[in-house]
């Protein structure tokens, strides 16, 4: 294939081997775990469909590990791993309904008439 004059051609990735794949997601799962435990999220360029299973894979590996709902959301140039909602309790209460950025903020209870 030839290129104009004074370009290079696109980098090309070679994909990974199911082991570099079995072995990126083990090596990642302690630091995002890390990550969400300390900042509540993780934050990653993951610019390729491949890159994006990783930390997808990393992500519910994570949740497993710390026994709590992990998503994860991906824009095609960033995946962010966060927790998600945790399950209704025996009450009927969702916990961890809201953002972490909300919590202990906003009062539950409606305002009350001064008169």
């Amino acid at each position: 294939m030839t290129h104009p004059p004074g370009t290079q051609p696109a980098a090309r990735r070679t994909p990974l081997s199911a082991e570099e794949r079995t072995r990126a997601e083990a090596n990642f799962v302690p630091l995002v775990a890390e990550h969400l435990r300390s900042g509540g999220r993780f934050r990653v360029s993951a610019d390729t469909p491949e890159m994006t299973e990783v930390f997808q894979g990393v992500a519910r590996r994570v949740g497993d590990l710390l026994g709590r709902p992990v998503v994860s959301y991906a824009n095609g140039r960033y995946i962010v791993i966060t927790f998600g909602e945790e399950p209704e309790t025996s009450g009927g209460a969702t916990r961890g309904s809201r953002p972490p950025s909300l919590h202990g903020r906003v009062s539950e209870d409606p305002p009350r008439d001064a008169g």
